[in-house]
């Protein structure tokens, strides 16, 4: 089998091996934190842990942290010092029952970036806040998207991010307006991703969302999604 190879690419970095990468660059635009975003179906070696963690101080970064990992995937990175962040309760949703839409959503044009990032800064705290290479991350995460925008009253009130990569499908981001929640933009936005998801041959659906965030998960789960047995997590550690 081939060995792992190294693309470099203006200030981010790609390791590559059978089975999956991981993406080494700036975390949000923060000069001195990392990110490691780790695509996989079978999870890294302690060795490209290690390899990562090298490039990443030679890069001048001072801490890094992972993207949601699933207990196989963290495990080398637990050996190498990460220690957990914030937990992730990860839901599934079959595609059978979709929940019906009162909102029509339009696709996301870059002139309304700015305004969309603006939104996701009132939705999120400031950890899990997206700049403009978040978004576009979370957007290019997967071989085929959906970004869609909600408005009302002229302004934006909903986004969502959905990406499919084979059979599955991901719920990337979605964000309400914190004035405009109980008023069916989450439930609209989730059964535009779920339908498009279902006619482009996805089997399922995943969504994660923090520990405590109780009103997403009754939201989720009454758009049919079900909690998973396996909980996520968001790994760190200094360099």
């Amino acid at each position: 089998m081939p060995g792992p190879s190294l693309l470099t690419r203006e200030s981010t970095r790609t390791i590559r091996w059978p089975g999956g990468s991981a993406r080494l660059g700036s975390w949000r635009g923060q000069g001195d934190v990392a990110s490691v975003t780790v695509t996989a179906s079978r999870a890294p070696s302690p060795e490209l842990v290690a390899q990562g963690l090298d490039w990443l101080r030679s890069a001048g970064y001072e801490s890094v942290v992972t993207n949601a990992l699933a207990p196989a995937d963290a495990l080398a990175f637990i050996d190498a010092g990460f220690t957990s962040r914030e937990q992730l309760h990860l839901l599934a949703h079959d595609l059978e029952r979709i929940p019906d839409a009162t909102h029509r959503s339009r696709r996301a044009r870059r002139r309304t970036f700015p305004a969309i990032l603006e939104l996701d800064n009132r939705c999120f705290d400031g950890f899990w806040h997206f700049d403009a290479a978040g978004m576009t991350d979370a957007v290019n995460a997967t071989p085929h998207h959906r970004f869609r925008v909600g408005s009302q009253d002229r302004k934006v009130a909903a986004y969502a991010i959905t990406g499919r990569a084979g059979s599955q499908g991901y719920i990337q981001r979605i964000g309400v307006d914190p004035d405009l929640r109980r008023s069916g933009w989450g439930t609209s936005l989730l059964a535009d991703a779920l339908t498009w998801l279902r006619a482009r041959g996805a089997a399922r659906a995943l969504v994660n969302t923090q520990f405590g965030n109780d009103v997403a998960v009754q939201v989720y789960e009454r758009c049919g999604f079900r909690m998973l047995p396996v909980n996520l997590c968001v790994l760190e550690r200094t360099l």
